[in-house]
């Protein structure tokens, strides 16, 4: 083979870059989003948080029946005559009039479990982009190793090329010289790449939890919006970030309602039964039963301040809450526009980076050819080719980029999860651990507290819990 036709090969070898996807059952994206919700410890945590907040509703349904409690009671005296006494008793206490409490209580805890809920999705979703990231990191990161690979072997086939036509009396020593400082610097450069697959490999790891033996090319684009304002209307009934600050204002004005009633008091109701027997100071043994109930009504008539001082504490907080669910749509509405605007450029770039390759592609061709002909030195085809090379490296990160902005973008409006992004998996169900739980008894009507909630919730549009 001659030393042109070698360097062609070279040259060709450049542009095969699409022997990088696996063969047939290589690790995909699908497989490694998947991979990546069964095996993130982030999302077991909070799972577990999800069933310590379901547990609190169960504490506060609780508190609304009755309280039941056994005590026994056994005495002795060796002073004088032996004397002994033991006493059983069962005592139901029952709330019976705390003017809302309870039931605000309840409707508190259910609140906090929904807003778990929705952070558990913006977990979710902050893993299964971890993946993503880390995926088409790897994958950049192989494609730029195999540029760097094909691009020491044209440059070794340059440097052999030069060193013929040297000893043939074409060329001077300074060519030679050029081919192989170039050669060093490309070597340098492959090290460098093998070193980011490395890295890239081990946060692979990390985030979707094994690596992979085979990575494939990734898929096409998702389905995205059709619009900027359709993408920001979608965020604003669906991000799981908003829905967990509703709720949170939800669990703040009814905390407020809970204060403001302490003031009224509290009525209470106890039954206790009784029986014992025992004998006292040479008596002979006797046996007594008693069956009592009482009402207790307690209010408090003096704090120094105290309830007050908490009824506008509470109030504070719901403005804060309040403000925080406003600051929380304007950061998700800007992250939105920001998503997109990121697509809009990646999908410039790639056009851009296209033409840039075609451009280079065609300046090396007309540089080799002319450097066969001897108007055109070794280092210009190096530098031809390095234009080249530089061109191919920004197109790969110009896709790469792509594909990260539109999965930000589908974060950005709610939809990267597992659902929506159809991936055909088991999914955890939050209502399977409360579902098992006792049921809080049913009312008949809504009370004022629940159609303020309910428009609360309605003032970004409707949003299923999760």
């Amino acid at each position: 083979m001659g030393v042109l036709t070698r360097i062609r090969a070279a040259v060709a070898a450049v542009g095969v870059v699409s022997a990088l996807a696996g063969p047939a059952g290589a690790h995909t994206l699908a497989d490694a989003l998947a991979a990546a919700y069964r095996n993130s410890n982030l999302l077991d945590q909070n799972r577990a948080l999800l069933r310590a907040a379901d547990e609190d509703v169960q504490q506060a349904i609780a508190a609304l029946y009755p309280v039941v409690n056994f005590a026994a009671t056994a005495l002795s005296s060796t002073t004088g005559s032996p004397d002994y006494q033991l006493t059983l008793g069962l005592q139901a206490t029952i709330p019976l009039l705390d003017f809302g409490r309870g039931r605000m209580a309840v409707d508190a805890t259910h609140e906090t479990v929904l807003a778990t809920r929705a952070a558990l999705t913006v977990i979710e979703q902050n893993v299964l982009m971890g993946a993503v990231q880390s995926y088409l990191g790897l994958y950049s990161k192989l494609q730029a190793l195999q540029l760097q690979q094909n691009n020491v072997s044209l440059i070794g086939e340059q440097l052999r090329a030069a060193r013929e036509r040297f000893e043939l009396g074409d060329s001077t020593r300074t060519d030679v010289a050029q081919a192989e400082a170039r050669l060093a610097a490309a070597r340098s450069s492959l090290a460098s790449a093998q070193g980011d697959v490395a890295i890239a490999r081990e946060q692979y790891r990390l985030t979707v939890g094994a690596y992979p033996e085979n990575i494939s090319a990734p898929p096409r684009l998702p389905h995205l919006p059709a619009s900027l304002e359709a993408a920001q209307e979608t965020a604003r009934r669906n991000h799981p970030s908003i829905t967990q600050a509703q709720h949170l204002v939800a669990v703040a004005d009814l905390t407020s309602e809970i204060v403001q009633t302490q003031r009224l008091g509290s009525l209470t109701g106890s039954i206790q039964a009784q029986t014992g027997f025992g004998r006292y100071a040479g008596s002979p043994e006797r046996s007594a039963s008693s069956l009592t109930g009482s009402l207790n009504y307690q209010v408090n008539l003096f704090d120094a301040g105290r309830l007050n001082s908490s009824e506008r504490q509470a109030v504070a907080r719901a403005e804060a809450q309040r403000a925080a669910l406003n600051q929380t749509v304007a950061t998700v509405q800007q992250l939105v526009a920001a998503n997109w605007a990121q697509v809009q450029i990646a999908r410039a770039s790639i056009q851009a980076s296209d033409q840039q390759i075609r451009a280079t592609q065609s300046a090396y061709d007309a540089v080799r050819a002319e450097a066969e002909l001897g108007s055109r030195t070794t280092l210009d085809v190096l530098d031809a080719e390095q234009e080249l090379l530089n061109a191919r490296s920004a197109r790969i990160y110009a896709a790469a980029g792509l594909q990260t902005a539109a999965y930000a973008l589908l974060q950005s409006t709610g939809q990267l999860t597992v659902q929506s992004l159809g991936l055909g998996i088991p999914t955890y169900d939050v209502e399977a651990y409360s579902a098992n739980l006792r049921r809080e008894p049913p009312r008949e009507t809504p009370s004022e507290q629940g159609r303020r909630l309910d428009r609360i919730l309605g003032r970004y549009g409707p949003r299923e819990d999760r």
